[in-house]
Protein backbone atom coordinates (compact mmCIF):
# COMPACT_ATOMS: atom_id res chain seq x y z
CA UNK A 1 0.00 0.00 0.00
CA UNK A 2 1.48 3.50 -1.26
CA UNK A 3 0.69 6.53 1.68
CA UNK A 4 -0.22 9.48 0.48
CA UNK A 5 3.37 11.45 0.36
CA UNK A 6 1.64 14.53 3.05
CA UNK A 7 0.76 11.65 5.09
CA UNK A 8 4.21 10.47 5.52
CA UNK A 9 7.24 13.22 5.13
CA UNK A 10 7.12 14.47 8.75
CA UNK A 11 8.28 10.93 9.14
CA UNK A 12 10.77 10.81 6.22
CA UNK A 13 12.08 14.00 7.93
CA UNK A 14 12.77 12.33 11.51
CA UNK A 15 15.70 10.84 9.73
CA UNK A 16 16.74 12.60 6.48
CA UNK A 17 16.74 15.96 8.90
CA UNK A 18 19.37 14.72 10.49
CA UNK A 19 21.40 13.85 7.28
CA UNK A 20 19.88 10.11 6.84
CA UNK A 21 20.17 9.68 2.91
CA UNK A 22 16.74 8.87 1.44
CA UNK A 23 16.98 6.00 -1.38
CA UNK A 24 13.66 6.45 -2.95
CA UNK A 25 14.44 4.22 -6.08
CA UNK A 26 15.94 1.17 -6.94
CA UNK A 27 19.01 3.27 -8.72
CA UNK A 28 19.94 4.98 -5.45
CA UNK A 29 19.79 1.61 -3.54
CA UNK A 30 21.99 0.52 -6.07
CA UNK A 31 24.44 4.09 -5.86
CA UNK A 32 24.80 2.85 -1.73
CA UNK A 33 25.27 -0.48 -1.78
CA UNK A 34 28.32 -0.72 -4.38
CA UNK A 35 30.65 -3.46 -3.96
CA UNK A 36 33.30 -1.52 -2.37
CA UNK A 37 31.03 1.37 -0.90
CA UNK A 38 32.01 1.06 2.57
CA UNK A 39 29.28 0.74 5.64
CA UNK A 40 25.97 1.53 5.09
CA UNK A 41 22.85 1.30 7.28
CA UNK A 42 19.71 0.74 5.77
CA UNK A 43 16.78 1.57 7.27
CA UNK A 44 13.41 0.43 6.76
CA UNK A 45 10.99 3.50 7.82
CA UNK A 46 7.45 2.97 8.82
CA UNK A 47 4.40 4.41 9.85
CA UNK A 48 3.81 2.09 12.90
CA UNK A 49 4.12 3.14 16.47
CA UNK A 50 7.44 0.96 16.90
CA UNK A 51 8.69 3.13 14.03
CA UNK A 52 8.26 6.06 15.83
CA UNK A 53 9.04 5.13 19.16
CA UNK A 54 11.94 3.21 19.35
CA UNK A 55 13.45 2.49 15.55
CA UNK A 56 13.55 5.94 14.21
CA UNK A 57 15.29 7.34 17.41
CA UNK A 58 17.53 4.44 18.11
CA UNK A 59 19.06 4.51 15.05
CA UNK A 60 19.69 8.21 15.75
CA UNK A 61 20.75 7.77 18.55
CA UNK A 62 23.18 4.70 17.28
CA UNK A 63 25.40 7.12 15.27
CA UNK A 64 26.17 9.16 18.43
CA UNK A 65 29.55 7.26 18.32
CA UNK A 66 33.14 6.94 17.15
CA UNK A 67 32.14 3.60 15.35
CA UNK A 68 29.46 3.74 12.98
CA UNK A 69 28.48 3.32 9.20
CA UNK A 70 30.15 5.43 6.30
CA UNK A 71 26.59 6.38 5.03
CA UNK A 72 22.85 5.90 6.73
CA UNK A 73 19.77 5.64 4.67
CA UNK A 74 17.08 5.47 4.61
CA UNK A 75 13.47 3.87 1.97
CA UNK A 76 10.17 4.28 3.02
CA UNK A 77 7.93 0.94 3.69
CA UNK A 78 4.76 2.41 1.83
CA UNK A 79 6.27 5.42 0.11
CA UNK A 80 9.07 4.14 -2.17
CA UNK A 81 7.67 0.81 -3.18
CA UNK A 82 9.79 0.15 -5.55
CA UNK A 83 13.40 1.12 -3.72
CA UNK A 84 11.89 -0.86 -0.62
CA UNK A 85 11.08 -4.10 -3.40
CA UNK A 86 14.63 -3.86 -4.46
CA UNK A 87 16.26 -3.54 -0.83
CA UNK A 88 14.33 -6.64 0.13
CA UNK A 89 15.42 -8.48 -3.24
CA UNK A 90 18.99 -7.94 -2.13
CA UNK A 91 18.23 -8.83 1.86
CA UNK A 92 17.08 -12.49 0.60
CA UNK A 93 16.91 -14.68 2.18
CA UNK A 94 16.22 -12.92 4.84
CA UNK A 95 12.81 -12.17 5.46
CA UNK A 96 10.84 -9.00 4.68
CA UNK A 97 10.16 -6.60 8.10
CA UNK A 98 9.32 -2.87 8.53
CA UNK A 99 10.45 -1.25 10.58
CA UNK A 100 13.97 -2.68 10.25
CA UNK A 101 17.54 -1.69 9.80
CA UNK A 102 20.13 -3.73 7.92
CA UNK A 103 24.06 -3.18 7.82
CA UNK A 104 25.74 -3.53 4.74
CA UNK A 105 29.68 -4.30 3.95
CA UNK A 106 30.73 -3.43 0.44
CA UNK A 107 27.18 -4.08 -0.68
CA UNK A 108 26.17 -7.06 1.00
CA UNK A 109 24.14 -7.40 4.42
CA UNK A 110 26.04 -8.22 7.57
CA UNK A 111 23.89 -7.32 9.94
CA UNK A 112 19.95 -7.31 10.21
CA UNK A 113 17.31 -5.34 13.03
CA UNK A 114 13.99 -6.89 12.50
CA UNK A 115 11.18 -5.28 13.54
CA UNK A 116 9.95 -7.98 15.94
CA UNK A 117 13.48 -7.18 17.74
CA UNK A 118 12.53 -3.57 17.81
CA UNK A 119 8.42 -3.89 19.45
CA UNK A 120 8.84 -3.37 22.73
CA UNK A 121 12.15 -2.17 23.05
CA UNK A 122 13.28 1.74 24.05
CA UNK A 123 15.43 3.54 21.62
CA UNK A 124 18.29 3.27 23.81
CA UNK A 125 18.22 -0.63 23.53
CA UNK A 126 17.70 0.09 19.42
CA UNK A 127 20.72 1.75 19.60
CA UNK A 128 22.82 -0.58 21.22
CA UNK A 129 21.77 -3.18 19.09
CA UNK A 130 23.18 -1.65 16.17
CA UNK A 131 26.40 -0.20 18.25
CA UNK A 132 27.11 -3.90 18.52
CA UNK A 133 27.33 -4.49 14.64
CA UNK A 134 28.86 -1.25 14.49
CA UNK A 135 31.51 -2.51 16.31
CA UNK A 136 32.28 -5.94 14.70
CA UNK A 137 31.23 -4.62 10.94
CA UNK A 138 32.57 -0.83 11.34
CA UNK A 139 35.75 1.51 11.45
CA UNK A 140 36.28 4.20 13.55
CA UNK A 141 34.63 7.84 12.07
CA UNK A 142 34.90 11.38 12.51
CA UNK A 143 32.10 13.26 14.51
CA UNK A 144 29.82 15.16 12.28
Amino acid sequence: MQYPEHFIQPMRAELSSQGVIEARTPEQVDELLTPGGGTVLMVVNSVCGCAAGSARPGVLKSLDSDVRPDKVATVFAGGDVEALAHVRQILLPLPPSSPSAALFSDGKPVFMLHRHEIEGRDPSQIAEMLKKAYAEHCVPQPQA
